[in-house]
């Protein structure tokens, strides 16, 4: 694992989170144009990325084994840093806040911000491993996601069509199949995925940068819930999956893709869904701020600790 790639990743997501926290400033990125890019991301962007992460890998019997045991680690994953969620969140009174706590300690920022970090941590292998990853979160964030948020809630339903037929999980099918029929297309459908799958990172993190200036010094620093999240999401869950794929007996890689994927900091969906149920949207947007900018600090340290353990 390349710990000097790394810190350049985090480096260059830290100033593409300054230059967004100017732009707002600035109102260059105001909260109109902050939901308009992020429904270009939501819609555009994460699409063409994982479709351009499964095309971009020649088709192999060992990669595609490769790519269903990420899909089939993604969910037991997710299950483990369900389960402790839900143990750290339960005490917590107000309803709304207890759900929006749980949700954002599940479900982390793979896409936007860690296929960056995958990248440079284990290249196309990783981008591959991750695309896998990510059909498993999508599914999971529109079942036990909603299911999550539904709670003391009529108006909020689970459906078959959403689990299913998303942004996330209709791309993953679509790469898939083309990963599966190994076809030889033109030079300019590569590059014109790759082209519209690296609108993904930048904007992602000059949203969040211009999320994190909307928000008040008190609500992002002095805020004893946001430092608790953020210490089981960061923290407790990627060291909690580092041990107990260690303990299993998983190779090293694993136990590091696993591990680097778990640090990473509260997904910006949390964001969107809380808005589009008027589930404290101001909650979610801290919990989404507050992580994004601790994980910088966060994320190397866990990972060195994760090598350490690989090591014994």
């Amino acid at each position: 694992m390349d710990f000097i790639s790394l810190l350049n990743v985090i480096a260059t997501l830290f100033a593409l989170m300054i230059v967004g926290a100017v732009a707002s400033k600035l109102n260059i990125i105001d909260e109109v144009s902050s939901k308009r890019l992020s429904k270009l991301i939501i819609n555009i962007g994460q699409p063409f990325l994982l479709i351009s992460s499964l095309i971009n890998v020649e088709y192999t019997p060992d990669n595609l084994i490769l790519g269903l045991k990420s899909l089939g680690l993604g969910f037991v994953v997710h299950g483990v840093m369900a389960l402790v969620a839900y143990l750290a969140c339960f005490r917590i009174k107000n309803i709304d806040e207890r759900k929006l706590s749980e949700f954002a300690m599940i479900f982390g920022n793979v896409g936007f911000i860690g296929f960056p970090i995958l990248d440079s941590l284990f290249g196309a292998r990783g981008l591959f491993m991750g695309a896998f990853y990510i059909a498993s979160f999508n599914i999971i964030v529109w079942i036990w996601g909603i299911i999550i948020l539904s709670r003391q809630r009529s108006d909020i339903k689970l459906t078959l069509k959403k689990a299913l037929l998303n942004f996330g999980t209709v791309p993953s099918a679509i790469g898939f199949v083309l990963f599966l029929l190994n076809l030889n297309m033109p030079d300019f459908v590569y590059s014109s995925a790759s082209y519209l799958a690296s609108l993904c990172t930048p904007i992602s993190v000059l949203i969040t940068g211009a999320l994190l200036a909307r928000r008040k010094f008190a609500e992002i620093f002095l805020s004893a819930k946001m430092y608790y999240i953020s210490f089981v999401k960061l923290i407790v869950m990627p060291l909690l999956v580092c041990v107990i794929t260690k303990l299993v007996g998983f190779s090293s890689d694993w136990i590091l893709f696993l591990t680097a994927v778990s640090a990473m900091p509260c997904a910006a969906v949390i964001s969107m869904l809380s808005e589009l149920y008027d589930i404290r949207p101001e909650y979610a947007a801290n919990s989404v701020g507050t992580s994004s900018l601790l994980s910088i600090a966060t994320m190397p340290c866990v990972l060195w600790i994760a090598q350490k353990i690989v090591s014994l």
